[in-house]
């Protein structure tokens, strides 16, 4: 039922969770699901908690970056930081591993290290020709980063590649390309 409920009603979601794990507390997988239901309905604590408690269970190096995220949503960049720095973090691959990145790239510019958060960001991935969710979140969080760094033509590109690789319209990256055509003129 959390799963189902999630997007809609998180907080609603999330009460069905916590009397999952009230039955369950003891199975990664009910755990699992009230730290993402958690981060979800925006309880960062609770959710780290509850993801932790899972990744102690069931192992593996999966959901660094919701943990990160939550280290993030929490008011603490470094923590996020140091998880992707992580051998745990050395050890993902493909869109976990995208996903990583982009928080770490966010936790530095929390910071206001805009520079080190582009860098963060390129990766062999960082290729125009992708396209899908994937692509265009990590496209979205480069041009970001860019524009933070005070990049602004670098980023309208990125924008645009986007908003190219974006197939199921996930973002807005169209019209961050109108916002910042028009802050040009």
């Amino acid at each position: 039922m959390a799963g189902q409920l999630v997007d809609e009603d998180p907080q609603l979601a999330l009460a069905h969770a916590r009397a999952a794990r009230g039955r369950a507390g003891r199975i990664a997988v009910v755990r699992e699901a009230a730290g993402i239901t958690a981060y979800h309905a925006g309880e960062w604590a609770e959710a780290l908690s509850e993801l932790r408690a899972a990744r102690r269970m069931a192992g593996g190096p999966g959901l660094l970056a919701v943990m990160a995220d939550c280290e993030r949503g929490m008011g603490r960049p470094e923590r996020a930081i140091e998880l992707g720095r992580s051998d745990e973090a050395r050890a993902l691959s493909g869109d976990d591993a995208t996903e990583l990145r982009i928080v770490v790239a966010g936790a530095r510019m929390d910071l206001g290290q805009n520079d080190a958060a582009v860098v963060t960001l390129q990766t062999p991935e960082l290729d125009p020709a992708r396209t899908g969710a994937a692509a265009a979140r990590l496209f979205y969080a480069y041009a970001d980063a860019l524009v933070a760094a005070g990049r602004k033509k670098d980023a309208l590109t990125w924008f645009l590649n986007a908003a190219a690789a974006d197939l199921d319209g996930d973002t807005d990256a169209e019209e961050r390309v109108a916002e910042l055509s028009e802050s040009d003129r």
